[in-house]
């Protein structure tokens, strides 16, 4: 069998790709932030008070490894963690004013990045693949 033909070598490179792009948008921005620093602002934003586990299940990230990335976003000043009401041993994650107006500064520049990464595609084409990644991965697209 041919590489170049495998499902698995396909979707690699396109996540090399377009993480790729995401780093190259960021830092011509002069943001340094990476894509699944990107996603848990996303989804805290779009998700206030969201636990830590809450955040790595939407983002689909390791619940072990979250931490790490809340960190670094705390330790940049985008985001403030509080003890949850819900449940003491758990952590609620807020963005900041600061983490607000990043957010609010890159999601243009985020949003301008699929033209780079599915530039090769017409616009039914990005319809359709975009409608066919999020079936491969068992998600309705409306949903994401």
């Amino acid at each position: 069998m041919n590489v170049q033909k495998m499902a698995g070598h396909l979707i690699r490179r396109l996540n090399q790709s377009s993480t790729h792009i995401f780093v190259n948008h960021m830092q011509a921005a002069g943001f340094d932030l990476t894509p699944v620093q990107f996603a848990a602002l996303d989804t805290i934003a779009s998700n206030p008070g969201i636990d830590q586990a809450g955040v790595a299940a939407k983002i689909a990230y390791d619940r072990a490894t979250i931490g790490g990335v809340i960190d670094r976003l705390e330790h940049k000043g985008y985001v403030a963690r509080s003890v949850s009401t819900r449940d003491r041993r758990a952590r609620d994650v807020r963005l900041t004013g600061q983490g607000q107006a990043l957010y609010d500064q890159v999601l243009p520049l985020v949003n301008a990045q699929k033209d780079d990464m599915l530039g090769a595609l017409s616009t039914a084409e990005r319809a359709t693949f975009m409608q066919l990644a999020s079936k491969a991965l068992g998600q309705d697209q409306d949903q994401s």
